[in-house]
């Protein structure tokens, strides 16, 4: 079954960069992106579903106690791409940081992750979700 893009942009986040497990992240990469899908970050390129699995481990190592928290329901565009907002940090502490995934899908998988930084988040917002 296909998901939608809401949907994928959800387990993108949670399911890849948000896991701590491995095993995990790379049964959920298998049926969400396309073995070619590229992700795209302000600093690199990084091309292919595996590693793409490979940097969203590392990225989860240097928080992981970190949890992302959609701040606003994923906006779709023709069920081809769509984007979502959120922020990350501790449970039950303010904001780190905040960011947006923009993603392009192909037959019901994501074929490319743009991740935008969107500078500080409100540190007066409410504290992330656990």
């Amino acid at each position: 079954m296909m998901a939608d893009i809401a949907t994928l942009l959800e387990q993108n986040l949670h399911g890849i960069f948000g896991e701590g497990d491995q095993a995990l992240r790379l049964k959920l990469a298998e049926e969400i992106l396309h073995e070619d899908a590229i992700f795209v970050e302000p600093h690199r390129i990084y091309s292919g579903r595996d590693e793409i699995v490979r940097i969203a481990g590392i990225i989860r190592a240097t928080h992981p106690t970190f949890a992302y928290t959609t701040i606003a329901p994923a906006e779709v565009l023709h069920e081809r791409a769509g984007r979502v907002k959120w922020v990350a940090g501790a449970p039950g502490e303010p904001p780190a940081y905040a960011g947006t995934d923009f993603i392009v899908a192909k037959d019901g998988k994501i074929a490319a992750i743009y991740l935008f930084f969107d500078g500080d988040p409100d540190l007066t917002s409410q504290p992330i979700a656990g």
